[in-house]
């Protein structure tokens, strides 16, 4: 409220949600009882009721769905306020790993286990990471709403469960090397996102694939990974918590392997077209792709638009993969 709000005015993002669509009892009537997406019978039917035309009646049905969505600065300050976090507790974390001798060292997070003192500046990092992945649980019901809910749920919970589990059984050295590593690449996602400058969006978002792919694919898993199936096995042996920790770990990096075949694939798109495509997991629809499907379904030819119509402040709506 007092600190992105001003940042997105400067930049130009204005407070302005989707063209609302004009006041029609009947169509109303049918968008909050029966359909929010007729087919093309009922386009038919209410086209004749109506004398509208189709693609009018289509129109509206997408301003409709539109009209309740968050704003672009609404957006822009979740975004913002995920980034200062991320980069701040990132930045912490660097700061306090650096001088610790796990951080150089994994074999040093099994030595004298479980009887490792446990610091205030270690209790401290662990608690925030806490209470903030906490937060992202209860937030994700009320924030914007994304088509890869699920996975996120998956990830807050294997995540809350791995920082409070680790931190009952004293494994928060190791935990603290997982929790930097997430954090390294989670403020470049966050810094794609609404951007005024496309250039500049598509090269964070390029950096965040190109860092998140290494930190993900090739450090967690032979480093992290390593660390906690093998030395730990050598050093302390297997124990039943063990198991339980590894599988939460391995589940992590099975959704590492999911997001990143997605970055992948966007950067991709990005080659082809020039720019970042506008996020998948985004509900809010732009008219060009509904449009695009009228075209195809009316006349039997599928054209691609390329007016732009869902971009805003000089990039596409809703920037790549907004959370993590």
């Amino acid at each position: 409220r007092f600190i992105a709000k001003p940042c997105a005015i400067n930049l130009g993002i204005q407070d302005s949600g989707p063209h609302r669509a004009q006041p029609n009892a009947i169509l109303e009537k049918v968008f909050t009882s029966i359909t929010k997406s007729p087919d093309g019978k009922r386009l038919e039917g209410l086209s004749k009721q109506l004398d509208w035309d189709v693609r009018k009646i289509q129109r509206w049905f997408r301003h409709r769905r539109n009209q309740d969505k968050p704003t672009t600065l609404t957006k822009f300050c979740e975004s913002m306020w995920r980034f200062t976090f991320y980069l701040s507790i990132f930045f912490y974390g660097l700061r306090f790993l650096w001088t610790a001798p796990w951080f150089w060292d994994t074999r040093q997070c099994w030595y004298n286990y479980p009887f490792q003192p446990l610091t205030s500046r270690l209790y401290y990092y662990y608690i925030l990471e806490l209470a903030f992945y906490w937060s992202l649980m209860f937030s994700q019901f009320t924030d914007i709403k994304r088509k890869d809910f699920l996975i996120m749920f998956v990830h807050h919970l294997a995540t809350i469960g791995l920082i409070t589990f680790s931190y009952m059984n004293n494994m928060v050295r190791v935990g603290t090397l997982v929790l930097c590593l997430h954090d390294a690449s989670d403020f470049l996602l966050e810094a794609t996102n609404y951007a005024k400058y496309q250039r500049l969006c598509d090269a964070f978002f390029m950096l965040f694939g190109v860092v998140f792919i290494v930190t993900r694919l090739g450090i967690y898993p032979f480093w992290i990974l390593n660390t906690t199936l093998f030395e730990s096995w050598e050093l302390i042996g297997p124990y039943p918590s063990w198991w339980l920790f590894n599988g939460l770990l391995i589940t992590l990096q099975i959704l590492h392997i999911i997001w990143s075949y997605l970055i992948i694939r966007t950067a991709y798109k990005a080659l082809v077209r020039g720019k970042v495509s506008k996020d998948d997991r985004s509900d809010v629809e732009s008219s060009s792709e509904e449009e695009d499907v009228t075209s195809n379904s009316t006349k039997g030819v599928f054209s691609t638009s390329s007016n732009g119509s869902n971009r805003i402040n000089g990039h596409v709506a809703s920037g790549q993969w907004t959370e993590e």
